[in-house]
């Protein structure tokens, strides 16, 4: 009796600490490290050449805050030429999303019955926001297309005093004026403001989810490696390895863009709340990390030649398409309810039944066949791959342009994990059924 007493008591202790740590622990050490390290990122690549240990040095030379206090005070709260800059560009998006015309696309369900609506108008508008940029650039010199690295620490700074504000204001947007019913208050301040109140917030219309991440954040990402590139070609001349990972990367974006409504249906946008993890993630963590290979590549144009770049560049291409044929394959099958032929074969499927939060049965169909036999969780093999592709121009001199694939490696597998669980929460003994058929996770032979 008194053995399970203590048990009991270690396990409750348990449970609290790792709510502890979920919940409040891991939120503030985010929520105090990412936003300078945004700005970090920048500071390495321009100023130190892109080697961290040379800013170490410096670092520990002079005191660790007083080097980040002479390189940010200029830039940490933005500068003016910054300010208006993402404020233009944010009014051009909210501008094209509203009035670009496109078919409605209606999102899965939420758990209180609320459907988000959509405009699928995702690949007009990326070509729209390519062309306003280099004919405002190159040729109607409406602005230098160098406008955005020369003052880029002053667009992060601007970032990232904008996005905390905002997702604040969303903090007590889903408090007390909530735009349906999928959302609420967990008591703890620090995780609500880090996972957000609402799920699908709307302001004046707009889709606060569909603005923040893929129309600023991913339409940004083009915006600024354009201008990167526009400044190594004013320095010395455009070098094929500047080449070779601007035509991977705009190859994901387009497929992005393309893929856009397939994205608005993940289980990221499903279930992840609109807050400083979503939210600010996107509107500055993604231009200032995600663009730091090319931002790298800038000072060092490493020339490959023409078959190095014409191999990295095919591959790189070749893993976003299979990336999308992945995804598409599981949109075909779900859309036609396991009516069609996958790799010219009847797909082997799993009818997977599960209860609603509002009381409703329902089914949907898990694929095991294609890329979906391979593993649960293959796309993001190729995701990962082209990561890889359009950063290994810049060679492996430093560390810091392979900053981004790691990353996304990490995030990745840990979304993965976090999949598993809410998939076998939903679906039960099909997900059982289903990991027997495909045993594999993400790579045959590692996960």
């Amino acid at each position: 009796m008194v053995r399970q007493v203590r048990q009991t008591a270690r396990a409750t202790a348990r449970t609290k600490l790792g709510e502890l740590f979920h919940r409040t622990l891991m939120p503030l050490f985010l929520l105090i490290c990412c936003p300078p390290t945004a700005l970090l990122m920048w500071e390495i690549n321009v100023k130190y050449d892109g080697s961290v240990a040379s800013w170490w040095e410096q670092a520990t030379a002079v005191g660790f805050f007083a080097e980040l206090a002479s390189a940010w005070k200029p830039v940490v709260w933005g500068t003016p030429t910054g300010w208006k800059i993402i404020g233009v560009f944010a009014v051009v998006q909210l501008l094209l999303m509203r009035f670009v015309p496109g078919p409605t696309f209606r999102g899965p369900t939420t758990p209180k019955g609320s459907v988000p609506v959509y405009r699928a108008n995702g690949v007009a508008c990326f070509l729209i926001s390519l062309g306003l940029f280099l004919l405002g650039g190159f040729v109607f010199r409406w602005f230098e297309p160098t406008i955005v690295y020369d003052n880029f620490a002053g667009i992060v700074g601007a970032l990232n005093v904008a996005s905390l504000t905002f997702c604040l204001l969303l903090y007590f947007k889903g408090r007390f004026f909530p735009s349906g019913p999928d959302g609420g208050l967990s008591g703890n301040f620090i995780f609500d403001y880090y996972w957000g109140t609402e799920l699908y917030p709307r302001i004046l219309g707009w889709d606060v989810k569909m603005f923040t991440n893929c129309r600023f954040g991913l339409m940004g990402w083009a915006i600024i490696v354009l201008s990167f590139a526009a400044k190594q070609a004013e320095l010395g001349g455009l070098s094929d390895s500047m080449v070779v990972a601007l035509i991977v990367m705009l190859a994901y974006l387009l497929k992005f863009f393309h893929w856009e409504t397939g994205y608005l249906c993940s289980l990221d946008i499903m279930h992840d709340r609109a807050g400083f993890m979503i939210c600010w993630g996107c509107l500055v963590w993604v231009p200032a990390v995600y663009t730091s290979p090319i931002l790298y590549l800038t000072h060092h144009p490493h020339h490959l030649g023409m078959a190095w770049s014409a191999v990295i560049a095919i591959l790189g291409v070749g893993a976003v398409v299979i990336n999308y044929l992945a995804d598409r394959q599981r949109q075909v099958v779900r859309a036609t309810s396991g009516k069609c032929t996958i790799w010219r074969k009847k797909p082997r499927l799993v009818v997977a039944k599960y209860r609603t939060e509002n009381g409703q049965n329902k089914e949907t169909v898990l694929l095991a066949s294609g890329w979906w036999g391979v593993a649960r969780h293959f796309h993001y093999v190729p995701e990962i791959m082209a990561a890889f592709l359009w950063t290994v121009p810049a060679l492996f001199s430093h560390f810091l342009p392979y900053f981004y694939v790691i990353f996304l490696t990490i995030l990745l597998v840990h979304r993965a994990r976090r999949d598993e669980k809410r998939c076998q929460q939903k679906y039960g003994p099909y997900w059982d059924e289903y990991r027997r058929l495909v045993p594999v996770r993400i790579l045959p032979g590692l996960w």
